[in-house]
């Protein structure tokens, strides 16, 4: 299983990008898929997560600004953030878990004030 994630950059204080993470399987029958993040000296924290027929979850740090989605057809899941702050600095990961996790290779968030 490889999970391929993009979209992450440079953005200014306010600003909003979209992550991508293509998997190389079909994420029909995945029931678990998150996003995470690791900031600089930092542990990788969950930032969202998406259980099959239950309703996203956040963590209160980006409830409200980040929306984890998933297109089965394609086999990609996303991770739309507004608002976005400097706090939110960080590589972000896609996960899945298939009796075991899965992670992509990261993808470099940056936010400027």
């Amino acid at each position: 299983v490889q999970l391929q994630a993009s979209g992450g950059g440079l953005v200014q204080a306010g600003g909003s990008l979209r992550l991508s993470c293509t998997a190389s399987i079909n994420i029909d029958t995945i029931n678990a898929m998150a996003w995470y993040r690791q900031a600089p000296g930092k542990q990788r924290e969950p930032v969202a997560l998406i259980l099959s027929g239950r309703s996203p979850t956040y963590p209160d740090s980006v409830k409200g600004r980040f929306t984890i989605s998933r297109d089965n057809a394609k086999n990609t899941m996303y991770l739309q953030m507004n608002s976005l702050k400097p706090e939110d600095t960080a590589v972000y990961y896609c996960n899945i878990f298939i009796f075991r996790d899965y992670w992509g290779q990261g993808t470099q968030v940056t936010v400027s004030s």
